[in-house]
């Protein structure tokens, strides 16, 4: 079975969901998914001043496990998901990928499969240029980038081919389209991995 890990951060919830639909879509593909939550950094009393940022981290303490780096040494593909800030990813997540620092050393990263996805505020927020940061890790890793491309008609209508992704304008929720492109993705992440594991198992015979 292709092994799937989701690692994110969200703060008001959106990426979480986001997050739900890779997984759903990577586990109706076949693959076992771990979804994990990185810590939370941020001082409590700036999450205390907004009222969904302090509900939604109240409750993924209660039900979202923490990443470890075994998630990542476990899996065969990873989505890494973050809103932006400033066109970047979440210093949250950016703290979680600076300790992979022994696993790359130990070249366990190589060849595992990597995409990436986002939310914004904005239309213009910085969706493509948070995912393009993140997706920088995984050629430093090793890793084989997966974009998502207009491989699909929920892509078409979202019009995002670097990564899932939402404008949550007005603190709106991520709607059916999005969370439609985020399992395509998740399908995709599945798929792709369990093609690339697959070669990897295959010994090839001398003379062959």
């Amino acid at each position: 079975m292709t092994n799937i890990s989701i690692v994110y951060y969200s703060s008001t919830g959106n990426i979480h969901r986001l997050a739900e639909a890779i997984g759903k879509g990577a586990t109706m593909a076949g693959a076992e998914v771990r979804i994990r939550r990185v810590a939370e950094i941020a001082p409590a009393e700036a999450i205390a001043q907004n009222e969904r940022w302090a509900e939604h981290a109240a409750w993924a303490e209660e039900n979202v496990e923490l990443v470890s780096l075994d998630d990542l040494d476990w899996a065969d593909g990873i989505a890494l998901g973050s809103p932006t800030r400033f066109g970047l990813p979440a210093a949250q997540l950016k703290q979680f990928i600076d300790q992979t620092g022994g696993l790359w050393y130990q070249k366990k990263l190589i060849d595992k499969v990597v995409t990436a996805f986002t939310s914004a505020s904005t239309t213009h927020g910085g969706l493509e240029s948070t995912v393009l940061a993140l997706l920088n890790t995984a050629y430093h890793w090793g890793s084989i980038v997966l974009p998502l491309g207009y491989t699909g008609d929920a892509v078409n209508e979202t019009g995002n081919p670097y990564g899932a992704s939402f404008v949550s304008k007005k603190g709106a929720s991520p709607d059916e389209a999005s969370l439609a492109t985020a399992e395509h993705q998740g399908a995709r992440l599945a798929g792709v991995a369990a093609a690339i594991a697959a070669s990897r198992s295959t010994t090839t015979q001398p003379g062959t």
